[in-house]
């Protein structure tokens, strides 16, 4: 380290001064821009990335001629960050226009007794002096003033210019000629949007890093919100199209403020008049939250000491998802063959249905079924009449419907079948996953999901899977319904043999027995057909349909049924408080829509085939695979478990950008989301191939016959 180096706490304490002043910009919106990032929890963002952090002092502009005004102001400011800083904390300042930039970064330097260096990110320049301004406001002038050109009001305030070779500007994109060339006669770094988009945010914020913070000297951040793309934050004072994506950003900042060289954060330009929807006030407690938090390592650290241990995730710590690809905290992005066991079906972040997800939220959200609201009627129409079942009962997650499809089949054998009271039984099968509450997990042949959770509710028969001839021999007068999977997910897919289903409803017929169909991760396209119970041409008594109901965004589930069955519930029998609120029945219908409007079983049915061809093309080169199992975009490749582990392949794909998961160490599961391209699933299949190829290098070759 340097002797110019200087080390902050790489915890400290952050301490928030808010400038309420508009008197360098156009108009008033920017004052109300501090009071209003405080009230949407712009200080307990901080407190949640795991920092303390305090609001110190709030700043008003004085009263007065505009430019004698502003130095007053920006002598306050000055005075505040610099007190701030030899207290210890870390001034984190909330414009206001961006003018007052000027005050922030000489009270640093007062401080430190010298200039840090600085990272200015903006839409513009901001090195305008009062004689090449066209608009003669203030918010055009900082940089210039802070480098020592510009009005004296601007200039003057106590503390050392800025050093020009320890600045450097990104995101800039619109600007005048005379304030590229003070900014060039000075020596400033600037990197435009058009280097940005060619190099890569990650690539030039490292740059500019080492320009502003090399050798361990410190640094502050300057953000202008207008350096954003006004699309998805529109609150800001003067909008430029084309800007900086908020994702990008806040992974390029993320953890500066912990790194120990990091003086002072600025916010600027925060308009909430123009910020109807909240989503710039999100977006700047976002860039702050992101540098606050600690790296992967510390995240992966708090959830292992802070978390129950009831998870061994793979090593990584994902921050961001859209379509088909997640991006880790290290900028790293990785193809997702996993859908989050379907949940993910439509894509991470997919536009239509977040827009609606946000629509909804700042309308209605939730109420409790206690009252009728009106976004759940048009949710249950549309899901009885795509399904072609009578009616539906809403909840939350998969578990929640199969209990309910269990209360539901055993009222039915009470009131309907004629089955004597607490007699009713229900037959499943052994290897199934139906969730992991202590009724379902009573009825699970796992030895792990059942240890020390008893004692377990009676009432249930374990069959063979695929074996309908067990079936018809464990049927017995008080059998009320069969639960079944027609592809068991977490089993290790584990398809049938064909026409098992076909054979078990007509068993079912012909006893009076309910066949209850738990589609929670087949249903919806994800075999190729909406429902996989369709591959055998049946038509269960009831459907469970859960995770890619909620479009990847809400837990969203729903038990289906006719008539016939349904008519056993009455007000008060079951409920959830938040099973089909507003919200959730909004996002659900947006995504029966989508499943609709992109042909997304049909394209299921397509990609599954070449899916299944590559794989058990993969399957023949290697010794490494005993089986490849799947219909649709659903699959399973069962591996030799004396030649090799399932979760070692996992982090294999890891490494290579693949997410996927084992199941019991054996089977690696494929389930990508039903709006991946061909050539994304033939790339995720490449490294597949590689995968095998590289571990099959390790395995002894069996000697050649003479």
């Amino acid at each position: 380290m340097s002797a110019t180096s200087q080390v902050f706490a790489l915890n400290p304490m952050l301490r928030f001064i808010g400038v309420a002043s508009a008197l360098g910009a156009p108009f008033s919106d920017p004052k109300h821009g501090p009071a209003a990032l405080r009230t949407m929890g712009i200080v307990a963002a901080v407190r949640r990335a795991g920092l303390d952090s305090g609001w110190g002092a709030s700043i008003e502009a004085p009263a007065g001629p505009r430019f004698a005004a502003l130095g007053a102001l920006l002598d306050e400011v000055a005075h505040e960050v610099s007190a701030s800083v030899i207290t210890g904390h870390l001034p984190v300042v909330l414009g206001g226009d961006h003018s007052i930039a000027a005050g922030t970064w000489r009270g640093v330097g007062r401080a430190l007794g010298r200039a840090p260096g600085l990272l200015w990110i903006d839409a513009h320049l901001d090195a305008h002096t009062p004689e090449s301004s066209p608009s003669h406001n203030a918010h055009g002038m900082p940089l210039a003033a802070l480098l020592g050109a510009g009005a004296p009001e601007m200039t003057e305030v106590e503390g050392p210019p800025l050093d020009a070779r320890r600045v450097a500007v990104i995101g800039v994109r619109s600007y005048e000629p005379a304030e590229m060339q003070l900014l060039a006669t000075y020596g400033v770094q600037v990197y435009g949007m058009a280097e940005i988009r060619h190099r890569g945010l990650r690539t030039v914020f490292a740059e500019a890093l080492d320009i502003v913070g090399g050798d361990g000297r410190p640094f502050g951040i300057s953000i202008d919100l207008d350096a954003l793309d006004p699309a998805a934050v529109p609150g800001v004072s003067t909008p430029v199209a084309d800007g900086l994506a908020v994702a990008e950003l806040s992974a390029a900042l993320a953890g500066l403020i912990r790194d120990g060289r990091c003086c002072a954060f600025e916010i600027a330009e925060y308009c909430p008049e123009r910020d109807v929807s909240g989503l710039s006030a999100r977006a700047a407690i976002e860039l702050l939250e992101a540098a606050c938090r600690p790296d992967s390592a510390g995240l992966r650290r708090w959830e292992a000491t802070r978390g129950a241990a009831n998870y061994a995730p793979l090593p990584v710590m994902l921050a961001t998802g859209s379509g088909c690809w997640l991006t880790d905290g290290d900028g790293r992005h990785y193809l997702d063959l996993m859908s989050a066991y379907s949940a993910v079906s439509f894509g991470h972040a997919n536009p239509r249905l977040v827009a609606t997800l946000s629509a909804q939220a700042a309308r209605l959200a939730v109420t409790s079924r206690a009252y009728s609201n009106d976004r759940l009627p048009l949710f249950l129409k549309r899901l009885t009449d795509i399904t072609g079942y009578d009616r539906a009962l809403p909840v939350n997650t998969g578990l929640e419907a199969v209990e309910t499809a269990i209360k539901a089949a055993r009222k039915w054998g009470h009131r309907i079948k004629g089955i004597a009271d607490d007699e009713a039984e229900i037959i499943a099968c052994a290897g199934n996953f139906h969730g992991r509450s202590t009724t379902i997990v009573g009825f699970s042949s796992e030895a792990q999901y059942r240890d020390g959770f008893g004692p377990f509710a009676p009432g249930f028969r374990l069959i063979p899977y695929g074996d309908a001839a067990a079936l018809a021999a464990a049927i017995t007068p008080n059998t009320a319904a069969f639960l079944v999977e027609p592809i068991q997910g977490e089993g290790g897919i584990i398809v049938p043999p064909e026409g098992y289903l076909a054979t078990c409803a007509e068993i079912c017929r012909r006893h009076d027995v309910l066949l209850i169909a738990d589609e929670v991760q087949t249903g919806l396209g994800r075999t190729g057909y909406l429902l996989a119970s369709e591959h055998d041409g049946v038509r269960p008594d009831g459907v469970i349909l859960g995770k890619a109901l909620g479009g990847g965004l809400l837990p969203v589930s729903a038990f289906l049924a006719d008539e016939r069955v349904m008519q056993v519930f009455t007000p008060g029998d079951h409920g959830s408080t938040f099973g089909g609120n507003a919200l959730s029945a909004a996002v659900a219908a947006e995504a029966l829509e989508i499943l609709c409007d992109e042909r997304l079983v049909e394209r299921s049915a397509e990609l599954g085939q070449l899916l299944l061809q590559r794989l058990a093309e993969i399957a023949r080169g290697t010794p490494l695979i005993r089986a490849v199992r799947g219909r649709g975009l659903f699959a399973g490749i069962e591996v030799d478990a004396a030649l090799t582990d399932a979760r070692a392949l996992a982090e294999a794909l890891l490494a290579r950008g693949v997410l996927t998961k084992d199941t019991h160490g054996t089977v690696l599961r494929i389930a990508p989301p039903l709006t991946i391209s061909e050539d994304e699933l033939a790339w995720g299949l490449d490294r597949i191939a590689e995968v095998f190829a590289d571990a099959g290098k390790s395995v002894p070759r069996l000697p050649q016959a003479a």
